[in-house]
């Protein structure tokens, strides 16, 4: 039966926007998608009961057509649950409030729908980190940037532990209400699950070159971990979902090693906070056939661990790296600044 969205000149493209505490950045991401060159499309935003001015930087641009709703301070995951029940898009475009479209990514990917014929295809985009210049964000294609089946696309993440931002992929419709809604227990890694589930419900997934987004690097970000405790948990669920949904689609040798892998990976996060997740990680490698071993610190902290312990060797792998990057974004404010934002430009 042809598919009468795809035979539309335009169907509708709804972006949605949830934010949090996200004052500083929300007005650069909503003119990102108010300037798309694709015409047709709807804007939401849900304010998730922030505590400085997003709502009222949300509700500025009421008068050029932004939809704008607030709710008390439930998370990521149930703020994009309520931009999705008010939207009507034939497709949905996830945008969260602190990244940037470049001006024809919509329209890129529009544009490919006509060659896929398909519906249930993911349409899939660039992407690249920056900090305040996106004029400076680095493109670094990874194996996911290519046309995947669904089965294949799962086992290169697995494999290389690697990942597509949330606001690469442009979504049906029927493949949203197929895949169901966003799962609020996680609080980290939201995403990556929820994108598993959308895979499962598609054909595959076409990608767009030239298409891209702007994925802004910051401290505090919802997707670090560091030491909280209730995030590791919330990331270990939300791996033994990854390996359910691959494991569904194909059970081989290359699967499980894949997913004994991706297990590994993680362990030192785990370790040595929450012995329980450890355990549970090594039965679970245990049922795919495999067994983790226990886990190093990279070389350049194996001293102060066998100096101090354990503790404060992790607490060194952890911390460190965002000493280094506090620096590295000083830096790159004051250079933005220096430049009058003229690093917006895309």
């Amino acid at each position: 039966m042809p598919d009468s969205t795809l035979n539309r000149v335009s169907p509708l493209v709804s972006i949605l926007i949830p934010a949090y505490n996200a004052e500083q950045c929300l007005a650069d991401t909503v003119e990102s998608a108010l300037g798309q060159t694709y015409a047709n499309k709807e804007i939401i935003i849900v304010d998730d009961g922030s505590k400085d001015n997003t709502l009222a930087v949300a509700r500025s641009f009421a008068a050029r057509g932004v939809t704008v709703a607030t709710q008390a301070n439930t998370g990521a995951a149930a703020a994009r649950n309520k931009a999705y029940s008010l939207c009507h898009g034939d497709f949905i475009q996830w945008l969260d409030a602190d990244d940037l479209l470049s001006p024809d990514k919509i329209a890129r990917q529009v544009e490919a729908l006509a060659a896929v014929k398909n519906k249930r295809t993911l349409l899939s985009s660039e992407w690249g980190y920056f900090m305040y210049r996106p004029n400076q964000a680095r493109f670094t294609p990874t194996a996911l940037w290519t046309d995947l089946s669904p089965t294949e696309w799962l086992f290169r993440k697995l494999d290389d532990n690697l990942h597509m931002q949330t606001a690469t992929w442009l979504v049906s419709r029927e493949v949203t209400e197929a895949a169901g809604p966003w799962d609020t227990r996680l609080l980290v890694d939201d995403d990556g699950e929820y994108f598993c589930r959308i895979l499962l419900a598609s054909e595959g997934v076409h990608f767009v070159p030239e298409a891209k987004v702007f994925y802004r690097r910051m401290l505090g970000s919802l997707s670090y971990i560091g030491r909280s405790d209730r995030k590791m948990g919330a990331q270990f669920l939300s791996m033994k979902m990854h390996i359910g949904c691959l494991r569904s689609l194909e059970d081989s040798a290359r699967v499980r090693q894949a997913c004994l892998k991706y297990l590994q990976g993680y362990l030192l996060v785990f370790f040595p906070e929450r012995p329980d997740l450890v355990e549970q990680s090594r039965k679970l490698a245990a049922d795919l056939g495999g067994e983790l071993v226990d886990p190093r610190l990279p070389y350049k902290y194996e001293w102060i661990q066998k100096v101090f312990g354990w503790n404060l060797g992790k607490s060194a792998w952890v911390m460190l790296p965002q000493f280094m990057e506090i620096m590295r974004q000083k830096w790159d404010k004051m250079l933005f600044n220096l430049d009058g934002r003229k690093g917006l430009k895309l």
